[in-house]
C-alpha cells in the first residue's frame, strides 16, 4: 500500500510513501535531458525535460516509482491490483507501457493541462519489461502547482479524474474514495460541538474530539481519508524546513509500522520510504523506515544537459545526533 500527496505554502511540494513488505535496490536518480529513453513501441525520446526522483535503475534505465520534471510536474505510480487493466497494442494510439508511463508524461509535459492533451492518444499497453520484472498494477497521480489528477486504466479504458484533495492511496478506485470523504463530512479540527441533542448537557473531555470519527486502520480507504484530512487542514510557516518538515508529518499520519499489516507468514509492509520533492526547487528529500533523518539531492546540482543517469544510494541507517 501507498500514499501520495501534493502540498503547498511558499513553494510547491511533491511526495509519497512507499508502502510495501521488500525493496529493491531504489535509489534518487536523476535523469539528465540527453539521456536516450528507448520506448517499446514509441519512437526514441533523444531530448526531454529532465527530472529527479526514485528509480529502480536496470542496465543503465530508470524504473520511476515517483518524479518531478525540471518544469515542476510530478507524478507516481501507486499499487492497484485487482482494478488496473493494461491493454493490447491499439492502431492510431500512443502505444506505452506501465512502466515507460512517467518518462513519457514527464519527458514531454510541464504542466496537468498538457499531460491531459498526452493522455488523450495513450494506450497503456500491457508488455512486461522482462521476465523477472512482470507489470506492477498501478494506478497514478500527475500533479502541478495547481492542481492534481488521477489516472487509472481499467477493464473499461483510461480513466482520468480531477483529484482536487492532492491525495492518492490504492484500491478501491478513485471515484470511490472521493463518494467515501462524504462519509466524513462532519469532522473537524475544531473543538466538538453538542449536535446529539439539546436536551443532553454534553461536554468535550479531550481536545481534539471534533475529529472523531477518522478512521485510524491501514487500509487503503482509511488511509486516504486520514491523509486527506491532515493534508487538507495542515498549516505551516513558508520556510523550507517548516514546509518540508510538516509534509513529512502529513505522510507520517499514515506511515506503515512494521508487525501492524501482514501480507504473508512471517512478512510485514512497512514504509520503506518517504519522499518530499520541493517541484520549485528541484530537491527531493526522503527519509527510510531506519532513517528518520531528511537527507536530500538537489538535481540542478548536476550536469541537466548530460546523458547519463545519476544515482544516489539510499541512506538507510539511523543517524543519532547525541547532545551529551
Amino acid at each position: 500500500m501507498c500514499m501520495a500527496a501534493t502540498y503547498r505554502t511558499r513553494d510547491s511540494y511533491f511526495g509519497r510513501n512507499l508502502d510495501l513488505e521488500y525493496s529493491y535496490d531504489e535509489t534518487v536518480t536523476v535523469t539528465p535531458r540527453n539521456y536516450v529513453f528507448r520506448f517499446r513501441e514509441m519512437p526514441d525520446m533523444t531530448s526531454h525535460e529532465a527530472m529527479i526522483g526514485m528509480a529502480y535503475v536496470v542496465d543503465g534505465y530508470p524504473l520511476y516509482y515517483d518524479a518531478t520534471n525540471e518544469s515542476g510536474l510530478s507524478m507516481a505510480g501507486l499499487n492497484f491490483p485487482g482494478n488496473a487493466d493494461y491493454k493490447p497494442h491499439a492502431d492510431g494510439k500512443d502505444n506505452v507501457t506501465p512502466f515507460e508511463f512517467i518518462p513519457w508524461v514527464l519527458g514531454q509535459c510541464a504542466t496537468v493541462d498538457d499531460a491531459r492533451k498526452l493522455l488523450e492518444r495513450i494506450n497503456l499497453v500491457r508488455i512486461d519489461f522482462s521476465e523477472k520484472l512482470p507489470l506492477s498494477p498501478l494506478h497514478w497521480i500527475i500533479a502541478d502547482r495547481d492542481g492534481a489528477i488521477t489516472v487509472e486504466c481499467v477493464k473499461e479504458g483510461l480513466k482520468v479524474y480531477d483529484n482536487p484533495v492532492g491525495v492518492l492511496t490504492n484500491n478501491p478506485p478513485f471515484d470511490y474514495h472521493m463518494t467515501n470523504l462524504n462519509n466524513y463530512m462532519g469532522v473537524s479540527p475544531h473543538p466538538a460541538e453538542n449536535r446529539f441533542s439539546d436536551r443532553l448537557d454534553l461536554k468535550e473531555y479531550s481536545r481534539g474530539m471534533g475529529g472523531m470519527g477518522i478512521p485510524g486502520d491501514l487500509s487503503s480507504a482509511s488511509r486516504f481519508v486520514k491523509a486527506a484530512f491532515t493534508k487538507m487542514n495542515s498549516l505551516s510557516g513558508d520556510s523550507e524546513s517548516e514546509s518540508i518538515s510538516q509534509f513529512f508529518h502529513i505522510l507520517g499520519s499514515v506511515a506503515q509500522q512494521r508487525g501492524c499489516a501482514e501480507v504473508a507468514e512471517g512478512k510485514y509492509e512497512i514504509t520503506v520510504y518517504s519522499s518530499c520533492c520541493n517541484v520549485d526547487r528541484g530537491i527531493y528529500y526522503y527519509t527510510t523506515y531506519e532513517n528518520s533523518q531528511v537527507s536530500g539531492v538537489d538535481m540542478h546540482r548536476e550536469d541537466l544537459d548530460g546523458d547519463s543517469v545519476v544515482s544516489y544510494p539510499l541512506i538507510k541507517g539511523q543517524n543519532i545526533n547525541m547532545q551529551n
